[in-house]
């Protein structure tokens, strides 16, 4: 498959061609300047894992291909995508999911979104979904809350205004080369009752990717959007850092579920965050399998009276792996509400950690929240952290939290054993039962690749 165009390094002169390949606005251009500038300034959190110690087992950024444009169009039938990226994503079920039980889909290969569809009766009731990088040009005009603009405008408003440029290390470096991902608008009161999906493959090997999703649900308003992830093996190390940036209007509910099965060579340091206001709800679910190192807390600021967030998780640490993982929680207005639930495994030598934070601010009279972080370690030299942290700024509030490390029973496998299990097939029915709670909340085929991971992951613990 040849690539088409790529760069690899990082400096202006590739900031200014790609914005240039891209025909972006001043705007854009300046953003990805100013991503550039924070980049060369900030520094990596203390606490985070070694990601920058040069050597065979680490990432070295200058080795990486931030841009990769396959060489081919999009398109918005599946029958025009090359036979070759076809196969690709036909082997990860995806016409079929559309075919079955998606209002859209997305599919990004590299860098590029090289295949992208939305059903017409969906259309029809105004929601918008566009490649990121049409939206950032589009004209088309649309209503957010009772004003009338473009669709460039509204992204030039919110994009990158929930995660700025000077946030942390990688959002400058994804402010700076950020490409492809998806703009999803919803309009007041509509309720999309099928989920519209974006898929991110990274294929070529020691390359970046770096999608930007765009999510604005308006008022009354009810969505559900689902996030798969994937790339194959390869003896160098790929880096995955995109950002998610979701904003519920009053009285809206959103629903955001990812699934993400990376190679183990993968360096997965992603942002997501949301803003919810009076009245809405958000949901989070994820599933966070395969990578090197993962860095990932979904972050929701609860900003109007009564707006809510759930968060639920599952990883897996296997050998060689860090997964250090959780979820962040902002009380910021009266009668709030949270809750945030992580399940980890850990086997090999690999290390999970889960990390989960809830602040309530002063203003938040009545909040309530409460988190649950459970680790299950399978085997000796594996290991697992829990690190759960309440910080309550309000009296009259709420707040309480659960954390627990533990392995495997030693009864539980002899009882399951002495009823005609073999220890590997009890050992993967112990571990279905700690992370069911998970697989629930999934759509079925969501939920069966996640416990066919599970699965692969098990291989070899017993």
């Amino acid at each position: 498959m040849n690539r088409g165009v790529s760069y690899k390094g990082l400096d202006k002169t590739l900031i200014l061609e790609l914005s240039q390949r891209k025909k972006e606005p001043k705007w854009m251009r300046d953003l990805r300047l100013s991503g550039l500038k924070y980049w060369e300034e900030l520094e990596m959190p203390k606490w985070a894992p070694k990601v920058f110690d040069k050597g065979e087992e680490w990432l070295d950024i200058s080795r990486i291909e931030m841009y990769v444009k396959p060489s081919v169009e999009m398109v918005s039938s599946w029958d025009k995508v090359p036979v070759e990226i076809r196969k690709t994503f036909d082997e990860l079920g995806i016409p079929e999911a559309e075919k079955e039980g998606l209002a859209g889909v997305g599919a990004q290969y590299d860098s590029e979104v090289i295949y992208h569809n939305l059903k017409e009766k969906v259309k029809k009731t105004g929601v918008i979904y566009l490649p990121m990088e049409e939206a950032v040009k589009s004209s088309e005009e649309i209503r957010f809350k009772g004003k009338k603009q473009t669709v460039s405008e509204l992204v030039r408003e919110y994009f990158m205004k929930l995660v700025p440029e000077n946030d942390h290390k990688f959002a400058a470096l994804h402010a700076a080369v950020w490409s492809g991902g998806s703009f999803v608008y919803i309009p007041k009161n509509s309720e999309v009752e099928i989920p519209l999906q974006s898929y991110y493959r990274l294929n070529a090997p020691g390359s970046g990717q770096f999608e930007h999703t765009l999510i604005i649900v308006d008022e009354g308003a009810s969505f559900h959007f689902i996030e798969g992830c994937s790339a194959p093996k390869y003896n160098v190390a790929n880096l995955h850092a995109g950002t998610v940036e979701i904003y519920v209007s009053k009285n809206a509910k959103m629903k955001f579920s990812t699934v993400e099965s990376w190679s183990k060579n993968m360096y997965n340091l992603n942002t997501k965050r949301a803003i919810v206001e009076e009245g809405g709800e958000i949901e989070w679910i994820s599933g966070s399998f395969g990578s090197k190192v993962t860095m990932l807390y979904p972050m929701t600021i609860l900003n109007g009276t009564g707006a809510k967030c759930k968060y639920t998780g599952v990883t897996f640490a296997g050998e060689n792996q860090i997964i250090d993982n959780g979820a962040k929680v902002v009380h910021a207005a009266p009668d709030t509400y949270s809750i945030l639930n992580t399940k980890s495994l850990s086997k090999g030598n690999g290390i999970s950690v889960s990390r989960m934070l809830a602040k309530i601010t002063p203003k938040a009279k009545g909040a309530k929240t409460f988190m649950d972080c459970k680790s299950l370690i399978l085997n000796e030299g594996a290991k697992a952290e829990a690190i759960p942290e309440v910080k309550v700024g309000c009296m009259e509030a709420e707040a309480a939290h659960e954390a627990s490390v533990g392995k495997i029973s030693e009864e539980a496998l002899f009882y399951l054993q002495s009823r005609g299990l073999s220890e590997e097939a009890a050992r993967a029915l112990i571990v279905r039962g700690f992370t069911s709670g998970i697989s629930k909340e999934l759509p079925v085929e969501y939920a069966m690749e996640m416990n066919n991971l599970i699965k692969m992951e098990m291989e070899g613990t017993a």
